[in-house]
């Protein structure tokens, strides 16, 4: 990948974390990337393609740390799905409890923007995905009810999250995020193991 095209969406990351979509002033983007404006339009359609992009570089990293803790089978499979929240929850306290791009997105341009709302919305679709195939696998161990919903409780967990994810950030402390793995783990999973 091009290095300005690169640059700028390492810079795009946590500038929409802080400012969100609307507030994001290309402008400002280039500044902080010493990077000319046609520099900028040689790369990206427009503000919104841009956007677009920064969620995608996002979740190769999700995918990647999803990668590294469900793919740990030195882990029993919930232990691993835990462990990936657990690791995110630590990212958002290193950047200042920021929280979750797709939520903040979500939240700023899901009703005013079908692009992003169908964006994020997939996002969040496969995130679930990935939870749900590590849950099968506590199923078959075992670990859960073979008749329990994969598929929903991967879901839940990343709907909780996300709630969780939005106070936390709003009261800059991970106490949220905690309380909330700590729930889902003992009453949403443990009422499925019994």
């Amino acid at each position: 990948m091009h290095a300005t095209r690169q640059r700028l969406l390492d810079a795009g990351l946590p500038m929409l974390l802080k400012h969100g979509y609307n507030d994001l002033g290309i402008q400002a983007l280039l500044e902080a990337t010493g990077t000319p404006k046609g520099s900028f339009y040689h790369h990206f359609r427009d503000k919104e393609s841009f956007a677009l992009e920064v969620v995608d570089q996002y979740m190769r990293g999700a995918h990647e740390a999803l990668d590294a803790c469900l793919g740990d089978e030195s882990l029993a499979p919930l232990d691993r799905v835990r462990r990936f929240f657990e690791m995110t929850g630590q990212r958002y306290r290193s950047e200042g409890y920021m929280g979750c791009l797709l939520g903040g997105l979500g939240q700023e341009l899901s009703g005013i923007s079908d692009v992003f709302r169908h964006k994020i919305g997939e996002c969040f679709t496969q995130l679930a995905e990935r939870i749900a195939t590590c849950l099968q696998e506590a199923q078959a161990r075992g670990d859960l009810p073979a008749d329990s919903d994969a598929i929903a409780l991967a879901s839940l967990l990343v709907d909780c999250w996300e709630g969780a994810a939005l106070r936390s950030r709003l009261r800059c402390d991970p106490a949220p995020l905690d309380a909330m793995l700590d729930f889902y783990f003992r009453s949403a999973l443990g009422a499925c193991a019994t």
